[in-house]
């Protein structure tokens, strides 16, 4: 698990930059606001497909959180979610290089 990663979310769960679930994510999306779009590994196919074709639709970044379930995504945030987007440029550069590193095998995490 990125612990690296999980702490950026939650940091961006508390300044108010995130868009929790799939409804509001794709609301995120279509009006702009999103930068990234992050899922779980265990969202159901369909939602990840939908996801996929409003993120390339609306040209947002979007990353799959290898590794990490609906639940620690939840525990994470603070809001029972599997999909969230990070509506601020910052922090979506920050988990996007996080989790580049942890799929690089570069993560000093577990």
């Amino acid at each position: 698990m990125n612990n690296k990663l999980l702490s950026l979310l939650g940091f961006a769960a508390k300044a108010g930059k995130l868009s929790y679930g799939f409804e509001a994510s794709v609301w995120s999306i279509k009006t702009g606001k999103a930068r990234l779009a992050a899922v779980s590994e265990e969202i159901s196919p369909k939602s990840r497909k939908e996801i996929n074709y409003f993120a390339d639709k609306y040209n947002v970044k979007i990353t799959v959180l290898k590794g990490v379930d609906i639940k620690t995504v939840s525990d994470a945030v603070g809001k029972n979610c599997g999909i969230v987007t990070v509506n601020d440029c910052g922090f979506a550069d920050a988990i996007l290089k996080c989790t580049e590193e942890f799929e690089g095998g570069n993560a000093d995490d577990e």
